[in-house]
């Protein structure tokens, strides 16, 4: 026989056995002592050694650090991509009448144009306001500005543009200002805050007098539509009761294209009652390359570090480092990702075909006016400007 039982009858053991397995033959098996672990390792060869003590230790830490690269690559695998949009061509030449460009859009001429609102709650981007109302001034009736005391993550922060008021008197006979009181909650979904502060907003407008069929642009202060699309929705008839903007999506500055997809921003013909001021897909009609939306263009290194940590998506800064000025600096003129994240998105042609640093563009056609008639104090944003200023 190669095996015993013992008067438990439960246990068995083999014969062949060397001398460590030979003194515990017998133990009872629910207590693991020591030499019944020596035994147990003494059995295991070199390569299930390295398995266990470096490969397995190596894979955790790998998907530690990586897991969210990993999640993103595999996001095909458990997301379907969004219903694609119906794209409207956009026509515009400046020597062309705005009666010629409503009937190519399929659309009448107005006998007289739509007053227009410029909705925008503000965090810190002085600079990009300005561009934004400076491109904007000559079609907007009313510009409404909302700002909180607090990030939409609950971090107390100065009231920038109120300290900053003086530089926008251009429009001061055309603003209304509102100001709300954050409820710093940390930890709580920054998604709640940011809802709230919209919310407020919508009592805003009403305070700025907006009435039925006027229209209402609803977008971040850095989504901003160039100014002969506004001028044609507000001369227009028939155009749509909601319409997005397929803005040009840049990061950094206007030297980093990432492509022509950025579609939050939109414009809503003003319903009392119903219109409700949002950024999220609100029609399946967008209006084709309407203008430029400019991610984390900003003038002084601490406005990023402070942008991460503030916005809705903070919870990308997995490690301390990413917050580190000089990394923030090389990874700017890189043009890589500030958070060491993949693409966002739902193919993986798509999420391939985007891995890695932007590619360098040198194209400074068909920008905002205002930005390059002022092009030494903007130059940050331009191609071949990528530092930065340290505070």
């Amino acid at each position: 026989m190669w095996w015993m039982m013992n008067e438990g009858g439960g246990h068995y053991c083999s014969k062949k056995t060397d001398d460590i397995c030979g003194d515990v033959c017998g133990q009872e098996s629910s207590r693991l002592s020591l030499s019944r672990i020596r035994c147990i390792l003494r059995g295991i060869d070199l390569k299930t050694y390295i398995f266990l003590f470096i490969l397995v230790p190596t894979c955790i830490f790998g998907i530690y650090i990586h897991g969210q690269k990993i999640s993103y690559f595999l996001r095909p695998i458990w997301e379907s991509p969004p219903k694609p949009f119906h794209d409207i061509p956009h026509y515009f030449h400046e020597n062309v009448s705005m009666e010629a460009l409503c009937e190519l859009h399929g659309w009448r001429i107005r006998e007289f144009p739509r007053r227009v609102y410029d909705a925008v709650l503000f965090s810190n981007e002085v600079d990009i306001l300005t561009i934004r109302w400076k491109e904007l001034y000559p079609y907007i009736t009313h510009f409404v500005l909302l700002e909180s005391n607090s990030t939409f993550t609950g971090i107390p922060k100065p009231m920038v543009f109120a300290s900053h008021r003086d530089q926008f008197k251009f429009i001061e006979p055309r603003l209304t200002y509102g100001t709300i009181g954050g409820r710093f909650k940390k930890g709580e979904n920054p998604f709640v805050e940011e809802a709230l502060q919209r919310v407020a907003l919508d009592y805003l407008l009403k305070m700025a007098g907006i009435s039925d069929d006027d229209l209402l642009i609803m977008s971040d202060v850095d989504e901003i539509p160039s100014r002969h699309t506004i001028n044609l929705l507000r001369w227009c008839d028939d155009i749509p009761q909601v319409l997005h903007l397929r803005l040009k999506n840049y990061l950094y500055s206007f030297e980093f294209l990432v492509d022509y997809n950025s579609w939050r921003a939109s414009v809503h013909r003003y319903q009392t009652g119903k219109t409700r001021y949002a950024h999220y897909r609100q029609t399946d009609e967008i209006l084709a390359d309407a203008g430029w939306h400019c991610s984390f263009c900003f003038r002084h290194i601490s406005e990023f570090i402070f942008k991460m940590k503030a916005y809705s998506h903070n919870d990308r800064v997995r490690f301390s480092h990413y917050l580190n000025p000089k990394r923030v600096q090389r990874v700017i003129c890189k043009g890589a990702d500030l958070f060491d994240m993949l693409p966002e998105e739902y193919t993986f042609k798509d999420i391939i075909g985007k891995m890695g640093p932007i590619p360098h563009s040198f194209s400074a056609v068909h920008l905002p006016s205002y930005l390059l008639e002022n092009a030494d104090k903007y130059k940050f944003l331009l191609p071949g400007n990528c530092l930065r200023e340290n505070e």
